[in-house]
């Protein structure tokens, strides 16, 4: 369960301040995939960093599986970035000298998961998303777009996430393997009881969603 209440950001900006997230309020259950669709300038991706405590809110509350993240200490947030939150971007971010394979197994071996346990969870997650054994031992480059945002999927849901954020996933895509990667995280956010925010300019999405929001001016509708 994610539970934001009366969140905000303001920055400074020369001698005005810019509310770039407006006392924002909403609830998404496990295994939800939800959008939030608006303009560049909305707020949308920095409410994205403020759930994914890449940034620190200055009013308000997220919870996270009933844990209030804006409460958290420093070490405590690296855990929580770590062990609770995937992260998926539009430019992928694949480690371009490692396999797909070993791409998924990263986000394992920083969290201090024994080696077997790496690639069992590494090669079910790459099956799930559509990744051959073939596949899965070639580096990103040898990969099509469309296959390095699978594994890029997979990579984010290696150690059980409570949380998934994608920003413009995609967004380097065409229509038709936008739509597969779409069906693709609805589909994961159910299977894996894992809550899913994608954050888009692409309304057509919204269409698809299990929620969807609207981001203009910093606040969401």
């Amino acid at each position: 369960m994610l539970k934001v209440m009366k969140l905000s950001k303001t920055f400074q900006s020369a001698d005005t301040k810019v509310k770039a997230v407006d006392e924002v309020s909403f609830e998404l259950s496990d295994g939800v995939f939800a959008t939030i669709v608006g303009k560049s300038g909305s707020g949308k991706s920095t409410l994205l960093a403020l759930l994914g405590a890449l940034d620190k809110a200055t009013s308000g509350e997220i919870y996270v599986g009933g844990e209030n993240i804006t409460k958290m200490g420093d070490m405590k947030l690296i855990s929580y970035r770590r062990n609770k939150i995937g992260f998926v971007f539009q430019g992928y971010n694949l480690v371009p000298n490692l396999s797909a394979l070993e791409n998924v197994m990263l986000p394992m071996e920083f969290a201090g998961k024994n080696h077997p346990t790496q690639v069992k969870r590494a090669k079910v997650l790459l099956a799930e998303v559509g990744i051959d054994e073939t596949k899965s031992k070639r580096l990103p480059a040898k990969l099509s777009g469309g296959e390095q945002q699978r594994v890029a999927i997979a990579r984010a849901l290696a150690n059980h996430p409570s949380l998934i954020l994608a920003d413009e996933p995609t967004g380097n895509l065409d229509s038709a393997t936008g739509d597969v990667i779409i069906k693709l995280l609805k589909d994961l956010a159910k299977k894996e009881k894992t809550t899913i925010i994608a954050v888009t300019h692409d309304s057509t999405m919204s269409a698809k969603a299990d929620q969807h929001f609207t981001m203009k001016d910093g606040k969401l509708t």
